[in-house]
């Protein structure tokens, strides 16, 4: 059962197997990563066909909106970019 709650949204980096990055949000991490890397029905078109996945960044939102305006100003960094911001966080990842 996922006891998380429906307002803690997170926005992530996936790397896929060919190194290319996918970002997106979320409230529940775990399901959608489970998603992206086929385990259960779900994940992104792009996804399915870059797999494996795994996460190489997230941060936390206070809301749905909030989180999606992130999600679109990562989506517009370049590679460079996204991967500096990877890099000034990697400790963060569990």
């Amino acid at each position: 059962m996922d006891t998380t709650p429906q307002n803690n949204w997170l926005i992530y980096i996936l790397e896929c197997r060919d190194d290319s990055l996918y970002c997106g949000i979320t409230n529940s991490l775990e399901k959608r990563l489970k998603q992206h890397n086929g385990e259960i029905k779900g994940g992104a078109k792009y996804t399915r066909s870059h797999r494996p996945c795994k996460l190489v960044y997230k941060e936390k939102s206070a809301s749905r909106s909030e989180a999606s305006q992130r999600e679109a100003i990562i989506k517009k960094m370049s590679k460079d970019e996204k991967q500096a911001l990877i890099n000034l966080v990697s400790k963060n990842i569990s």
